[in-house]
């Protein structure tokens, strides 16, 4: 998300090794610990004996504890932990950098051209925010994402290697030998793998309030695309995806489950997306919202007694997501003045009318969504016929215009409020579809979509015969920034599991 923060949990090394001796899973991605005798970096909740604090040395990610001479743990992974909370240029240009973007030969001037910053720009940027240059970056996130591939997969050296975006197997394995001093089959698991499948896992800071997570998936879900099954004691998400790859789609399908256990989600795709694995993962980590730190989020929301009332009956709330900023964006007009449920047909019809057919394991997952060039071509009259008025089908056509002429990339370190403005600016979108595009697409955390008449009842005092109006629900909230978008989501709520009265 983009909103920025205004503390930093690592800078007092007195406060990290007090998390650190507590295993104080609050902090995990947050910093990362060197321990001179081992020459071993560790996540916060390393379980192994916690080392004297003279011994220890912190750092605020992995490739500063790299630069410095550490080598990953292989027991608390640090590949597995959540990423830092901070949100800012720096760190929105960090998490492109983490999904790939310097990998494949891509230059640091073709990412600073895409940043709109210069490469002496970037190159200043990141070294002073993450003490290492963005090359340095990019070399630690594809070891630690071929690390990850090594203990987790069944996938051979050189899969694993473009995988993680070496351009070829000889550099994979001389940099992996060099930084990590033994060589890559060192870390080859042994256990049989599912030749047809790979299986990730995505760490979290907990809680994580996963049943009402899917509950909002599911309600708001488009049929065919995607649903939430059960598979014995566990719910999973599951949804047909496709992405790209060069010049071809890849195509198949996904399923996320939790392991509450673990504090983790477990990831579960077909072998042919190993070639952008990094790009897809990112993409989860967005979905669900895997990043956010609900200690620091729920201790400002609590300061409203409505809020506070309400984290306490769902702790670990976050902001559902979404795998595709257009599907969102779609799925937001098409609830535009009806009911949920309502929107949920028409967008169900809208696949079946446009989607592309695709074979899954799962009975509901039928069809991948339409991309934005095919609902661009469509005339008004067809679009309408799914069963809408014209206006809303002009809309919709628009919107897949806007989006096929990359409308949604929007450059690192923009604000909600130019976003909304952008979003704004396509025919038939107001500000309520652009600040909840805002919120589950684009991920801003301070999105607010203030115009909705379920937030505002909810805001509404239960003694107030008259629902807040738009502008009072902005200033009853406007102290919770820069978390409003979880007040949203807590507000919604409270209308389907309203807290008891206090007496």
């Amino acid at each position: 998300m983009h909103n920025p923060i205004t503390s930093s949990t690592y800078l007092d090394s007195t406060s990290c090794y007090r998390a650190l001796c507590a295993k104080d899973n609050r902090f995990d991605g947050d910093f990362f610990v060197g321990v001179a005798t081992t020459g071993i970096y560790c996540r916060p909740i390393c379980r192994v004996k916690t080392p004297r604090a003279s011994s220890c040395t912190f750092y605020p990610n992995p490739s500063a504890a790299e630069a410095a001479g550490f080598r990953p743990c292989l027991r608390c992974r640090p590949e597995l932990a959540p990423y830092a909370l901070q949100q800012n240029l720096a760190y929105a240009i960090w998490q492109r950098i983490a999904a790939g973007a310097l990998n494949s030969g891509a230059s640091m001037q073709d990412l600073a051209d895409q940043v709109g910053l210069s490469a002496r720009q970037l190159q200043r940027l990141m070294q002073l925010h993450f003490g290492v240059s963005p090359v340095e970056l990019a070399q630690t996130a594809r070891l630690l994402f071929a690390k990850k591939l090594l203990q987790e997969t069944g996938l051979n050296m050189t899969e694993i290697a473009y995988a993680s975006g070496f351009g070829s197997v000889r550099r994979f394995n001389a940099l992996f030998l060099s930084r990590y001093g033994m060589a890559p089959g060192a870390l080859r698991r042994s256990q049989s793998r599912d030749s047809d499948l790979i299986t990730l896992r995505l760490a979290y800071r907990p809680p994580f309030a996963w049943d009402t997570m899917l509950d909002y998936l599911n309600t708001r879900g488009i049929g065919g695309v995607e649903a939430t099954i059960s598979q014995g004691d566990l719910r999973c998400y599951v949804r047909s995806i496709s992405l790209q790859h060069g010049e071809q789609p890849i195509e198949g399908w996904l399923k996320v489950a939790h392991s509450a256990k673990d504090a983790q989600l477990d990831i579960q795709v077909g072998n042919q997306f190993a070639p952008v694995l990094m790009q897809l993962l990112a993409k989860i980590r967005q979905q669900f919202d895997l990043d956010a730190n609900p200690a620091i989020i729920e201790e400002h929301l609590q300061t409203d007694p409505l809020l506070a009332q309400q984290i306490r009956l769902n702790p670990g709330l976050r902001v559902p997501g979404t795998f595709n900023h257009f599907e969102l964006a779609i799925r937001a007009v098409l609830g535009q003045q009806i009911s949920v449920a309502g929107a949920s047909t028409l967008a169900a019809r809208l696949v079946q009318q446009f989607g592309t057919p695709v074979t899954t394991p799962f009975a509901a997952i039928t069809h991948h969504f339409p991309e934005p060039g095919v609902l661009a071509n469509v005339s008004i009259e067809h679009m309408a016929q799914i069963g809408m008025p014209n206006s809303r089908a002009a809309t919709l056509i628009a919107v897949a215009r806007f989006a096929d002429h990359g409308g949604f990339n929007l450059p690192p370190g923009i604000g909600l409020d130019q976003a909304v403005a952008q979003l704004k600016t396509v025919r038939g979108i107001g500000d309520w579809t652009a600040q909840y595009i805002a919120l589950r697409a684009l991920r801003f955390s301070d999105a607010f979509p203030a115009g909705d008449l379920g937030l505002q009842k909810a805001a509404t005092p239960a003694h107030d015969l008259k629902r807040l109006s738009e502008a009072q629900l902005q200033q009853r909230v406007k102290h919770l920034s820069p978390w409003r978008g979880y007040a949203a989501l807590l507000l919604w709520q409270s209308l389907n599991h309203p807290p008891r009265p206090t007496s």
